[in-house]
């Protein structure tokens, strides 16, 4: 991965390429076809293809007080990108200076003098340069000026377009199968598993607890999931996401892990939690031993979802 800013410029080896750019966050089915377009010139043209991304997000550079909102992490983005057959990766360091270019600066600084991209894909709807005041079409214009290529690609998903907000509020709805038809794989969140009260291990339910940092807030609740220890072997669990009212609220919402089939310490473990199925919301129970009721059932309800997932 290459990290720009606007006067950097990208090793010779790396210059050249046919390039992907936008935010891809969640490198959802839409971004895939971007990249494919990006892929498919490089093959006709015999160069790299690469997916150039802005880092922090745009919308944490100008919103720094928003809510959490991010779909992936960067190493999650990493693989992802990959996957897609993503050769070269450019961090683009988003700064004032970079919100303040022309839609021609950008053009000039970024694409054709820092990256030296030889062709970019973009979306039908993608907007640069200061107050968004470049479009596709001055794009194309640009590019001819300062020898890249443009392709522009059509939203995917026609009147329901794939879109990063789109998957945002699947997620924060529950509706993860959803969330997984847009993205082309279960939405997931990855993370450290860190100490907490070791409560469910009293109830004879241990779980594994990630803190959600800046990831869009799903719906609060139960949720049948597939966790990933870092083998790429995806094991059966049940989670909740929420506050844990019944024991002592928490501070803020928290990801708790119960692995199905695993006996095992995972504190300092880099997990990956899959979300598969939301099974009912969160809620207060009378006393512990409701809650451990409760508690068995959900594992119940998780197998049989998975099993027909």
């Amino acid at each position: 991965m290459s990290t720009l800013g606007p006067s950097s410029t990208v090793p010779d080896d790396a210059r050249g390429a046919a390039i992907a750019l936008g935010n891809f966050d969640g490198v959802h089915r839409g971004h895939q076809a971007v990249i494919a377009s990006a892929r498919a010139v490089a093959e006709q043209r015999g160069v790299p293809v690469g997916v150039a991304i802005f880092e922090p997000h745009p919308r944490r550079f100008f919103q720094p007080d928003a809510p959490p909102f991010r779909l992936q992490s960067s190493a999650q983005r990493a693989r992802a990108l990959a996957a897609c057959g993503v050769a070269e990766v450019y961090e683009i360091g988003f700064d004032e200076s970079l919100a303040r270019s022309t839609d021609r600066e950008f053009a000039q600084r970024l694409i054709h003098d820092c990256i030296g991209a030889v062709h970019v894909s973009v979306g039908a709807d993608f907007r640069f340069g200061r107050g968004r005041m470049g479009d596709v079409e001055s794009l194309k214009r640009l590019g001819a000026e300062f020898g890249f290529t443009v392709e522009a690609v059509a939203p995917v998903g026609g009147a329901e377009k794939i879109s990063s907000t789109a998957v945002r509020e699947a997620i924060a709805a529950g509706d993860m199968a959803r969330a997984a038809d847009l993205l082309g794989r279960p939405w997931a969140i990855e993370g450290e598993v860190r100490r907490g009260f070791a409560r469910g291990r009293g109830f004879g339910f241990p779980t594994a607890n990630l803190a959600l940092g800046d990831y869009v807030r799903p719906r609060l609740g139960i949720y049948a999931v597939r966790v990933d220890l870092g083998d790429g072997v995806l094991l059966p669990g049940v989670a909740s996401v929420g506050v844990n009212p019944t024991v002592g609220s928490l501070p803020a919402p928290v990801l708790e892990a119960h692995l199905l089939d695993f006996s095992g310490d995972l504190y300092g473990r880099l997990i990956e939690v899959e979300l598969i199925a939301f099974l009912r919301d969160e809620a207060k129970f009378d006393d512990t031993d409701a809650l451990k009721t409760q508690m068995t059932q959900d594992v119940i309800e998780a197998r049989r979802a998975l099993i027909g997932s």
